[in-house]
């Protein structure tokens, strides 16, 4: 049916000057990336682009910097010193929008590394736990390696592909990339008890991974008729379908089935979304689409951040003016939720840093990005309570935004505003 080549080999279409987008989250082509980190000595100024990838990144090394340029939509802890080192640079854009980026030739690509499965009788491989904006890059790169995976889920959705879209095969057998759950902590616990009390019967579910989303799902076991349409979801969500608690069934859009663009989690996610038609994974332009998210009624957004300030802007990706992430799919769904019957947007975080810092601060760090503006945000949870700022004035915001914060720095920091506000 197709031909299998050597990693070395099919990465010999990359030439010096070329952009090339490697698929994302727990579908990094492992073999492809070192292959193409292989060919540093030979290649020059080749830009890398992807969102969060997992596992190693041998392209970012600051040594290559003559070779590879790392061009991240979405900064992973594997690539994140590439910011400092010079090799690398930050493209800010909503998940919603990376798939235009490509379909537009805003950035024209020539190289599209992919994941995939076997393909089946028909010629049809699935890219299985990442479709974010891979098939975008499929349909507009001259050139597309992948790797073909037995180990790979077959997932149902948009992210089948014929081999006929495959101009190169490469084989392996190894392990898909995964996390075990985290066991949230009693702080985590608590901002899960205060959410999971936010989301009503029939509501609709987007929220990441992470221990705060496990310690909401794990508050949600009561819950009935729960849908499920997010970027990603990881193992909380198993049990809560097994048990029928997430049903999908009163979703307004692809009712009765759960919707993510991709998936990180153990080796009982991946066996759990292998070949199950009630989880569709389709690109992010449309997972992400707040035309589409909206019309599910009583969406709900649960989402973190780093710091907030007293009025209720929201720091998601920098910390300062040193970026630490990216915009993602936040305020894609913060919006859809805000303009949904009955929905409802958080952001929910601990009060404080390992630290002891306070994450509700007077003002935002000199250089923070605001990835959600204050007039989006609806709820605020903490360890410490529930601030509902919506329809708030900057007044009741702020009082608001003082009682959820640790009680060590309530008083600092309701002084420290009104010192700044009036001069």
């Amino acid at each position: 049916m197709y031909e299998s080549i050597t990693a070395d080999e099919a990465l010999k279409v990359v030439k010096s000057n070329d952009r090339v987008y490697v698929q994302a989250a727990a579908a990094a082509p492992q073999s492809l990336v070192q292959a193409l980190a292989r060919r540093h000595e030979e290649l020059r100024n080749v830009e890398v682009c992807h969102l969060h990838t997992e596992g190693p990144a041998p392209y970012a090394n600051p040594e290559y910097k003559d070779s590879f340029h790392v061009n991240s939509f979405f900064i992973g802890k594997n690539v994140r010193h590439t910011l400092r080192a010079g090799n690398g640079s930050y493209t800010p854009v909503f998940l919603s929008e990376l798939p235009i980026l490509f379909k537009r030739n805003i950035l024209k690509l020539d190289v599209a590394l992919i994941h995939v499965s076997p393909p089946d009788r028909h010629g049809y491989c699935s890219l299985g736990v990442s479709v974010e904006a891979t098939l975008a890059a499929i349909d507009n790169a001259k050139h597309v390696i992948a790797q073909v995976n037995p180990k790979m889920p077959r997932t149902h959705g948009a992210g089948i592909i014929h081999i006929s879209e495959i101009d190169a095969f490469v084989e392996v057998d190894t392990p898909i990339f995964g996390h075990e759950a985290t066991i949230p902590t009693d702080i985590e616990n608590k901002i899960g008890e205060y959410v999971a009390g936010l989301i009503e019967d029939r509501s609709t579910l987007q929220m990441g991974i992470g221990s705060i989303p496990n310690a909401v799902l794990s508050k949600l076991t009561s819950h009935k008729d729960l849908g499920l349409h997010t970027e990603m979801f990881s193992d909380g969500v198993i049990d809560l379908i097994l048990n029928n608690v997430i049903t999908c069934n009163y979703k307004s859009i692809n009712r009765g089935r759960a919707m993510a663009t991709f998936l990180v989690g153990s080796q009982r996610l991946y066996d759990y979304v292998d070949d199950n038609p009630f989880v569709e994974m389709r690109g992010s332009d449309y997972v992400n689409n707040v035309s589409v998210v909206k019309q599910n009624p009583k969406m709900v957004a649960i989402n973190s951040a780093i710091e907030i300030d007293l009025t209720g802007q929201v720091c998601a990706d920098s910390i300062g003016s040193n970026m630490y992430s990216g915009v993602g799919g936040q305020m894609d769904f913060i919006r859809a939720a805000s303009l949904s019957e009955g929905g409802k947007a958080i952001i929910a975080l601990p009060s404080t840093t390992r630290k002891g810092i306070s994450r509700i601060v007077p003002s935002l760090n000199p250089g923070a990005g605001v990835v959600t503006t204050r007039a989006h945000v609806h709820y605020v949870v903490t360890e410490y309570g529930v601030a509902d700022l919506y329809g708030k004035t900057i007044k009741q915001r702020v009082k608001a935004l003082t009682e959820i914060a640790h009680p060590d720095h309530r008083e600092d920091i309701a002084r420290t505003y009104f010192d700044l506000i009036n001069g």
